[in-house]
């Protein structure tokens, strides 16, 4: 089976995961797909993750939730394979005014909406999270 997007099934796999009250999630493994769920791990969105090493290795998340609710309320896909979205970074949007990130890829890796300004550098909108 052939994934055009293959970030924007990785949110749905999460997020459909999280409606079903699943324990963890499998998709198939990328390093870009391991370096988002790292920033998700940072930033207390989810439990833990592992990486299982074979032929076709795959990346299991283990989700998160508070008081039986997901601590993920949306996450969303912005930049598209169609249709990529840049921005500067006094440009960079603050999601829920401050209470969720967004996950932006730059020249020095994937950080957080908050880093990114911090660090003073911009890049690809890859999504939300709140």
């Amino acid at each position: 089976m052939s994934i055009n997007d293959p970030i924007s099934d990785m949110f749905v796999r999460i997020k459909n995961g999280q409606r079903a009250n699943k324990i963890s999630v499998k998709m198939p493994f990328s390093n870009f797909k391991k370096k988002i769920t790292e920033l998700l791990k940072k930033e207390g969105y989810i439990e833990s993750f592992i990486v299982k090493k074979s032929l076709k290795s795959v990346l299991e998340i283990f989700l998160k939730y508070f008081n039986g609710k997901p601590v993920i309320d949306q996450i969303k896909r912005i930049s598209k394979p169609g249709l990529r979205v840049y921005k500067s970074h006094n440009e960079i949007p603050k999601v829920m005014s401050g209470l969720g990130i967004a996950i932006i890829s730059t020249s020095i890796g994937i950080l957080s909406d908050r880093k990114a300004r911090e660090k003073g550098v911009g890049g690809e909108i890859i999504g939300y999270i709140s």
